[in-house]
């Protein structure tokens, strides 16, 4: 079964699967709750990372779901990867994941069953890495493979990291380098070398964990992961949730090392430019390489960071300590014409 390509089966791969953001906005328009429920503090009125609910004083449960068909050709790397993609959104919250519930869309008739189980296999080896339990699932037969997980956390009402709460003045921090999309895309065509997949699935399979200690951070005001709207459209997300802009220094902003590479052959996922089309009127000074890379859809890419300017050192001191990379990317700024200003 070494000769089974994932990718071959499906249409769309990873985060680049998602809808657009114009044709979501289409979808979801004035799709607010209407029913008022005391304990939701976080639902889908806003455009947040997952839902979270008070159920006693204080003490909340994170709610989210993630999941899409197969990013990489490797049946237990694409359960690693979708896993802590799926996981990632607790952690963006500032919380604590508790338990993970599989899902599962297999082409039964296309592709052996050993494979959905080594799919499964990557999904427990990274629900172990978070220390919670795959408790359960549920599987139907597809036309194309799909996975995910459903993922429950905790949270303190005082920890909960929202991405619409930015201030102005505060310093931008990405901690996983950008360019999974084009790799990917890459790895579709038979173009990708070893080297330039390893470096991907070494970043989407690393688990975004210091988002719980950000989350006890009172520097931190806003919190976001990066995923298929690519960095500049989930940092708009932030912005126009916050009423601010932003500005970002593109030579600061940490690519994969072949992402520059691609961007110059011209390598890139469709949904590049689905998410370019759907926001260009808001960012300012976008270059050929930059448009490429920073609407480059994501997959479990990393933490976007909204930090006060004066504890920039305290939790660039945390990230550190948890062994994540400091890159400062830009600055949150009073709203402008613009909602992200590139230099």
């Amino acid at each position: 079964m070494t000769d089974i390509k994932l990718t071959q089966y499906s249409h769309g791969a990873g985060c680049g699967c998602k809808i657009a953001p114009a044709v979501l906005e289409t979808i979801l328009h004035d799709s607010g709750v209407r029913d008022k429920f005391p304990g939701l503090l976080v639902g889908n009125e806003s455009k947040d990372d997952a839902a979270i609910f008070e159920h006693e004083s204080g003490h909340c449960i994170i709610s989210t779901t993630d999941f899409f068909m197969p990013i990489v050709d490797d049946a237990m790397d694409f359960g690693r990867i979708a896993s802590a993609n799926a996981i990632s959104d607790v952690y963006a919250m500032g919380g604590k994941p508790l338990m993970a519930i599989a899902i599962l869309g297999w082409p039964i008739a296309k592709l052996p069953a050993e494979l959905a189980r080594q799919v499964l296999d990557g999904s427990r080896q990274i629900c172990k890495k978070a220390a919670i339990p795959l408790a359960g699932g549920h599987s139907i037969d597809s036309q194309e493979p799909i996975f995910g997980l459903a993922v429950s956390g905790t949270v303190h009402r005082d920890n909960i990291k929202r991405n619409n709460t930015a201030e102005a003045g505060d310093a931008l921090y990405l901690t996983k380098p950008i360019g999974t999309g084009m790799v990917t895309t890459a790895l579709k065509r038979g173009i990708a070398t070893t080297e330039e997949l390893a470096e991907a699935v070494a970043v989407m399979t690393e688990l975004n964990s210091v988002g719980e200690a950000l989350g006890e951070s009172k520097g931190v005001t806003a919190m976001t992961d990066i995923t298929g709207f690519g960095l500049l459209g989930h940092l708009i997300e932030v912005c126009d949730g916050s009423g601010l802009s932003a500005q970002i220094t593109y030579d600061q902003v940490p690519l994969l090392k072949s992402a520059r590479g691609f961007a110059g052959k011209m390598i890139y996922p469709d949904n590049t430019m689905r998410n370019w089309s759907s926001y260009q009127n808001k960012v300012d000074n976008v270059g050929s390489e930059s448009l490429l890379t920073l609407c480059d859809p994501q997959t479990s890419g990393g933490l976007l960071i909204c930090v006060k300017d004066n504890e920039a050192k305290t939790v660039e001191a945390l990230l550190s300590k948890n062994k994540e990379p400091v890159h400062r990317i830009g600055q949150m700024i009073p709203r402008q014409d613009e909602a992200v200003y590139i230099r």
